[in-house]
């Protein structure tokens, strides 16, 4: 009786045969472990594969963040944007936000100046609708992009507080708000005491953003040039 030829390769998991394979099992190791923990390694025997396996579809882990990156954003549901250049900074720094409070470590990872020439076209939709705005408001190209870096240190910086805060509450590391302050010292801080913790847990991410939006469009129309004929016409 002839025998069942063996089989050959790995035996288990099905071999690795998409892209999207890969980006979903690495978003599983971030979901559960975190970014930094993140390796080609790691994420090969997540697969059931051998790393140099891996490396033919991935060129190393900051290739590997990219390409997470870029398809994170690519399922973003894109908003309808209104056609006044405040209201769609507005709407674009909104959709921004909810993108990376989502996924925190995209804030991360991409907490950088010049992350935008990492991103595929595709997913420059909110900073060009950003910087489109602020050009369509009067701003020069120099003041678009101050426009959009404000925003986005304002906007990373409240999504990584929050998810760090989240995180230590997760694992009950809460920072202690004191109730001993002296207000012969910091009276208004002593005033305030432990009701830090409620008011600092407010979400008052919108209404900063449209002051600050306000802020910064107020600051380029201040500082753009007047044409002779009318001092109160930007030229």
């Amino acid at each position: 009786m002839a025998r069942s030829p063996a089989p050959h390769g790995r035996t288990g998991r099905p071999p690795v045969t998409s892209r999207a394979q890969i980006l979903t099992a690495a978003r599983g190791l971030i979901d559960r472990d975190g970014w930094e923990k993140l390796t080609i390694r790691r994420l090969a025997a997540e697969l059931g594969i051998g790393a140099t396996t891996l490396y033919h579809h991935i060129q190393s882990k900051d290739d590997l963040l990219l390409l997470l990156l870029n398809h994170h954003v690519a399922q973003v549901e894109r908003p309808q944007l209104p056609s006044e250049p405040r209201e769609r900074i507005l709407v674009a720094t909104t959709a921004l936000h909810n993108a990376l409070a989502a996924w925190p470590w995209a804030a991360e990872v991409l907490s950088a100046d010049g992350f935008v020439g990492l991103l595929d076209e595709s997913a420059m939709w909110m900073v060009e609708a950003i910087v489109a705005g602020a050009a369509d408001h009067g701003c020069t190209p120099e003041q678009s992009v101050d426009v959009f870096r404000g925003l986005w240190y304002y906007t990373v910086g409240e999504v990584l507080v929050r998810a760090h805060s989240a995180r230590r509450t997760a694992v009950g590391k809460t920072f202690a708000y004191r109730d001993d302050l002296d207000p012969s010292q910091v009276p208004h801080l002593a005033a305030i005491g432990v009701r830090w913790a409620a008011l600092a847990a407010r979400d008052i991410y919108p209404q900063g953003l449209r002051a600050f939006v306000d802020g910064l469009l107020a600051q380029a129309s201040s500082a753009a040039p007047s044409c002779p004929s009318c001092p109160s016409c930007p030229s």
